[in-house]
């Protein structure tokens, strides 16, 4: 993050705004909206600043140090870049939050695009780079938020304390006010039956218990890497989970929407190096579930496909913990779409057969020869640390050496790397690949060139 989000209290508080024209009258306005009792200094002020003498106190003449006295913070909002850069040197100097409007290099803080929902209030920022694309982002929330929110919230607010008297547990708690903000409560005071709201709440929370019982398990697909393809439900859970165990293929981006407040277990699985053995996740997901707590079981692709999502639910079935599972995109159909290669084609292969290259005694077994008689795609998981081996022994059961053939790595995200060969090179020319990575081999490959059409631009690390 390039600034801290905040919210500051100002009510009652003086606060000084530098400048006597339109915008530094916006600005204004922000901060009597907010309580603030502003003083407002410049040689000249417009007539909308002038209709506000004996409300506002307006000091018409050039900016002078001693304004900046008793001040909580301050803004300059002059055409006048000197006087501008005078107010934002001197105001650091006091250690004195300032806004530059338009300035973003001269400010301390910055002036967010606002959704006013009260006691609900959305800041939207693009830290300053881009103003008009912020408020188009306000525009977009001011659709989704609904000004009865507002009074949603004053309901909360005035039964918070009581439910934390009735609902001890923390996690409990917690999950009340998921429902209830999600439930037959929340729609009738959007509604504005407040009273019949009130009214629902106080007899939901003299139900509930102190604490949260038993939990439950989400075993959910992250996708192949770009959080744009994660499904609904499982962003959803992601927002509500108490836990969150994840493994080395769960992309850094898909990490970041997790709920702040959750603890986060890496779970490692490495090709043969796990942080945690497949036992101890197992054992470890029904202990937190017993404890009453949401886990969510978070995997690269989907769970079901060369990700063990069977033995762990079945670890949960037999101990009798609740759970369910939300599919993902899989690595092959992610990975192959993002690379401009359809797994299968008219013209090309009417079948596609899935392996893994890593089997539990970290060999690579597979059943070369019918693998090689079946033809078609071959998608190969896991296979980078074996990759010599796997195009070796295609070639010896009877596959084509010249067989095009694909490595992509840390396919969908900025990072994707594709590297395109024959079965006979591909190992060579891949061989400084890194991260999750996917094989392909087939005729399909060779559309890739012709149908390419995700260029990523990774970001400079060094910027």
């Amino acid at each position: 993050m390039d600034y801290l989000p905040i919210f500051l209290d100002v009510r009652a508080r003086p606060c000084l705004v530098v400048g006597g024209g339109s915008v530094a009258a916006r600005k204004l306005a922000l901060l009597r909206r907010a309580g603030a009792s502003a003083v407002v200094v410049a040689p000249t002020l417009v007539d909308e600043l002038q209709a506000l003498a004996g409300e506002v106190e307006l000091r018409q003449r050039p900016f002078m140090d001693s304004d900046l006295d008793g001040m909580t913070l301050v803004i300059a909002a002059t055409d006048d870049a000197a006087v501008n850069a005078q107010v934002a040197a001197l105001a650091k100097v006091r250690g004195l939050p300032v806004n530059v409007v338009d300035t973003p290099t001269l400010c301390s803080f910055i002036m967010p695009a606002v959704v006013d929902r009260s006691p609900v209030i959305a800041a939207v920022s693009s830290s300053g780079r881009a103003p008009v694309l912020t408020r188009l982002l306000r525009a977009r929330l001011e659709t989704l938020i609904p000004t009865a929110y507002g009074r949603l919230a004053e309901l909360v607010g005035g039964v918070r304390g009581r439910v934390r008297e009735r609902i001890s547990d923390p996690i409990a708690r917690r999950r009340f006010w998921e429902d209830t903000l999600q439930g037959p409560v929340a729609e009738l005071a959007l509604s504005g039956q407040q009273e019949r709201a009130q009214q629902l709440l106080q007899r939901l929370l003299e139900r509930v218990g102190p604490s949260a019982g038993v939990g439950e398990v989400y075993l959910v697909g992250a996708g192949p890497g770009d959080p744009d393809l994660l499904t609904f439900r499982a962003l959803r859970l992601l927002q509500q989970a108490d836990v969150v165990i994840y493994d080395r293929l769960v992309a850094p981006e898909i990490l970041d929407l997790v709920r702040r407040e959750a603890q986060r277990i890496d779970a490692g699985k490495r090709a043969s190096q796990h942080t945690l053995p497949q036992e101890d996740i197992n054992a470890l997901l029904v202990r937190l579930a017993r404890e009453g707590k949401r886990v969510l079981r978070l995997k690269g692709g989907d769970p079901f496909m060369f990700g063990r999502g069977g033995e762990e639910i079945a670890t949960l079935a037999a101990q009798g913990i609740p759970f369910q599972v939300v599919p993902g995109v899989t690595a092959a159909s992610g990975c192959a779409a993002y690379a401009g290669i359809p797994l299968t084609h008219r013209d090309h292969a009417q079948l596609c057969v899935f392996v893994t290259g890593h089997l539990k005694d970290g060999s690579v077994d597979l059943p070369w020869p019918q693998l090689v008689a079946l033809g078609g795609t071959l998608v190969v998981y896991m296979g980078l640390g074996a990759l010599t081996a796997i195009c070796d022994a295609l070639i010896a059961h009877g596959r084509d050496a010249t067989t095009p053939a694909a490595a992509i790595a840390q396919g969908t995200t900025l990072r994707q790397r594709v590297v395109i060969a024959t079965l006979a090179d591909l190992a060579h020319r891949a061989q400084d690949l890194d991260g999750p990575a996917l094989i392909i081999v087939g005729g399909v490959v060779g559309l890739h060139e012709a149908l390419a059409w995700f260029a990523p631009q990774a970001p400079d690390a060094s910027a």
